[in-house]
């Protein structure tokens, strides 16, 4: 399998529509992949001298919805553009009391609940299996924990983002039952999207808005609405973006020591 470098971007950024706005030097360009078009445009711009990619995984007007997203074609587009660090920042409910709307979590697991997704580039002959037993970028979960600790903004270091299929949100009972295993984090975009990073040798790292309760917390909280989501998003976009600033201008200096550029070829028979 050959992707052809076009080294026209450093990191890549994939999240919600508005983030290419504070982009310096904006260039847009369109991309077909193998797998069809991207989400949208790529975006590319400036900052801290590096050249950054961003794709709004749901379309500028966020017209696709979580399951319909192409998440091959949106990661293979990074891959050719010559990217090797993705940012994927995603909103998300909580599932634990202690997990606060307007947090952040720097997830280190994910669980796949959802079905029908193509989520590997790996079809064959060669057999390949890219383990997924630690699907972040450890340095780069690293540079977030640490940038966001320095923004004063709330940050829970590990957590594991339980991954739904979506379009609609869970009922009071599956919400419960995911609460009870311990999981921190609800959300519908995680999956394939950061393991089809890992799975093209890129650094994948997440970072968890947390916008609202799950309506597991039966009793506790009033369930979920599209309407919060949006005005606590809202709320915490410039939190947001000033975390990615930051985590771009150490990941500018960074000493590639994690293992993620050497995945493809630790996973083949």
């Amino acid at each position: 399998m050959e992707i052809k470098n076009k080294n026209l971007a450093d990191i890549g950024v994939f999240g919600g529509s508005g983030f290419y706005k504070f982009l310096d030097n904006i260039k847009e360009i369109t991309l077909e992949t193998p797998y069809g078009a991207p989400s949208d445009s790529i975006m590319i711009g400036e900052i801290a001298g590096k050249r950054v990619a961003f794709i709004p995984r749901h379309g500028r007007n966020h017209s696709i919805l979580p399951h319909n997203i192409n998440y091959k074609a949106n990661v293979w587009a990074m891959k050719t553009l010559g990217v090797s660090t993705v940012i994927c920042p995603c909103a998300a409910g909580s599932l634990q009391k202690h997990v606060n709307p307007g947090d952040f979590v720097i997830c280190d697991q994910f669980v796949n609940k959802t079905w029908n997704r193509p989520d590997t580039f790996f079809e064959g002959p060669i057999a390949t299996h890219v383990s997924p037993a630690d699907p972040y970028c450890p340095e780069l979960r690293e540079i977030a924990i640490q940038s966001a600790e320095e923004l004063g903004i709330p940050v829970h270091k590990t957590g594991t983002i339980l991954v739904i299929q979506g379009p609609r949100f869970s009922t009071k009972a599956e919400s419960k039952y995911y609460t009870a295993q311990g999981w921190e984090v609800i959300n519908m975009t995680q999956y394939p999207e950061a393991y089809l990073v890992k799975e093209l040798d890129m650094c994948p790292v997440n970072i968890s808005l947390i916008t609202d309760y799950d309506a597991g917390l039966v009793g506790d909280v009033l369930p979920v609405s599209h309407s919060e989501v949006i005005k606590v998003f809202n709320e915490n976009n410039e939190k947001l973006k000033n975390l990615l600033f930051a985590m771009i201008k150490k990941i500018a200096d960074r000493k590639e020591v994690c293992n993620c550029k050497n995945t493809l070829i630790n996973s083949r028979i």
